[in-house]
Formats: structure tokens, C-alpha cells, sequence
């Protein structure tokens, strides 16, 4: 049996945080605000994840206001889903993804951000895809306020 998610993330760029997508710090002078490191590639892909196998969102499993969440690292969220998945007889094929934003680049980490969500997923990195596309500077994210993600997964049952 295979099934399909889906998962959409967005957060505001502000000064005095970092900047982490796919659980890479990327140098520039603003970063994502959120109650956990903010990392929209990540919630957008953990999204998609629970989506296909019916577990709802990200709110649900680790809601905001949740001490044990504050500040936690992205990647930390995406071992839970990973073990959500397992525990539900599931595997990933395939994550195909896109970061919307007009800056910072972020080709120049894609790499690093394939291998990071690929280890907890215990998949191979090229099972992972990362795109990064602007805004044409319109609307929020055209005019530097925020960057979003959205993430398409394919997971089939173990064995």
C-alpha cells in the first residue's frame, strides 16, 4: 500500500534569530520566528509526512505552548515523525520539496539539508529533492518578511 502527503510551512524572517532550513544554519542577517527553530522546510516535510499517514499536523503532536517544544531543533521534530511512521508500518520512498524565498540563496546547502533529513528517515539522500524558488518580489515573502515550504511525500508499507 502506498500513500501521498502533503505539507505547506511559513514563517516571518526577523532580526535576531537564525536562519535554519533543512537543519543548516545559513548565514544571513535575519531569520525564521517561531516556537521551535522555525525551520519551514522541515515542518512542511514532517507535515506531509503525518498527512500520509493520517496523523494530522505538526500542532497536533507538538503543539506551541508545549515547554518540551520551546527552541527545539527541527530535526528532532522530524525523529518523532519518523518513528510515527515506523510504529504505523511505514516507510518513505520519496520527498520532493520547494523553499520559497527571496533570500538568502540557499543552493549552496542543499546538500548538507538532503543528508539531514534523510538520516532520521533512514532513506537515501537522493530519495530527497530540494528546490528553492522566489516569489518574483510579490507579496510578503517578495518583499523579504518571510520564507515558505511546501512538501510532497510518498510512503509505502514495510515489508
Amino acid at each position: 500500500m502506498i500513500r501521498i502527503g502533503i505539507g505547506y510551512d511559513v514563517h516571518r524572517l526577523v532580526e535576531g534569530y537564525p536562519c535554519v532550513l533543512g537543519g543548516v544554519e545559513i548565514p544571513f542577517e535575519k531569520g525564521l520566528k517561531g516556537y521551535s527553530d522555525a525551520d519551514v522546510l522541515l515542518h512542511a516535510i514532517c507535515d506531509a509526512l503525518l498527512g500520509a499517514v493520517g496523523e494530522g499536523d505538526l500542532g497536533r503532536h507538538f503543539p506551541e505552548g508545549d515547554p518540551k517544544w520551546k527552541g527545539v531543533s527541527s530535526l528532532r521534530l522530524l525523529e518523532e515523525v519518523a518513528m510515527i511512521l515506523l510504529q504505523k508500518g511505514y516507510q518513505v520512498v520519496n520527498i520532493d520539496s520547494v523553499i520559497i524565498a527571496e533570500k538568502p540563496k540557499v543552493a549552496p546547502f542543499v546538500d548538507p539539508m538532503k543528508v539531514n533529513i534523510s538520516r532520521p528517515l533512514s532513506i537515501d539522500p537522493a530519495a530527497v529533492s530540494i528546490k528553492a524558488t522566489t516569489n518574483e518580489k510579490i507579496g510578503f515573502i517578495g518583499r523579504g518578511e518571510g520564507i515558505a515550504a511546501q512538501a510532497v511525500c510518498l510512503i509505502e508499507r514495510r515489508g
